[in-house]
């Protein structure tokens, strides 16, 4: 079974989906960080994340992996390493080549096959996995989204107003990109987790997966 989570940043999906997946006992694939991976080796090897061809080039080279909760490229663990704003900002443009995206998107299918996943994203419902047994599409307020994102950052000292208008245009431009632009899969179910506390979140999606469940697997 595959259960997809879409949102723009900040919204709780990358939280939402690896605590659904635990409750669940299912997989859980970061897309998120497998873009930030891209970023984060295209910045180490100087290579300009604008040279859509290049960036490419860098992401069908790379080995991407998880285990226990870290994340790997080419063997090394980079699981702190991709979350600085640096980073964060150069995957946002990283997320917008469609060269990358054809490369990852196959991955994704690829570490999914087979298995019972939960996998969150921007593009999961929509075009990576259009077949999904159960959608969902998180939002929440764009201050709540921010604070989250500050909260989540390396020292988070960021002022809050640079964190909210740097998620403002990362928003225009995934919703705006020529390929697999961020939007609701018209069979997602919408949940607004500006007013809820994570625990809240997760009896929701996990009650509708379990809806969706064949009757034997609803444990």
């Amino acid at each position: 079974m595959i259960v997809t989570i879409d949102g723009p940043a900040g919204s709780g999906k990358s939280t939402a989906a690896r605590g659904l997946a635990q409750r669940l006992g299912f997989q859980f694939l970061d897309t998120g960080a497998m873009y930030r991976v891209v970023a984060y080796v295209c910045l180490a090897k100087d290579i300009d994340v604008d040279n859509q061809p290049a960036v490419a080039e860098a992401a069908r080279r790379l080995h991407f992996s998880s285990r226990g909760g870290r994340i790997f490229a080419d063997g090394t663990d980079v699981t702190e390493r991709i979350r600085t704003q640096e980073v964060t900002r150069a995957a946002s443009v990283v997320a917008s080549n469609p060269g990358v995206r054809g490369v990852l998107g196959t991955l994704q299918r690829k570490l999914a096959e087979g298995h019972d996943v939960v996998t969150e994203g921007r593009d999961q419902g929509t075009v990576v996995f259009p077949d999904a047994e159960c959608k969902f599409y998180l939002t929440a307020a764009p201050h709540e989204r921010a604070e989250r994102r500050r909260q989540e950052m390396d020292a988070g000292s960021a002022p809050l107003e640079d964190i909210l208008a740097q998620l403002r245009e990362r928003d225009e431009r995934d919703r705006t990109r020529s390929v697999a632009p961020l939007k609701r899969a018209h069979d997602a179910i919408v949940v607004d987790t500006s007013l809820m506390n994570v625990t809240e979140v997760l009896d929701l999606l996990e009650a509708k997966v379990r809806e969706r469940m064949p009757n034997e697997d609803r444990r």
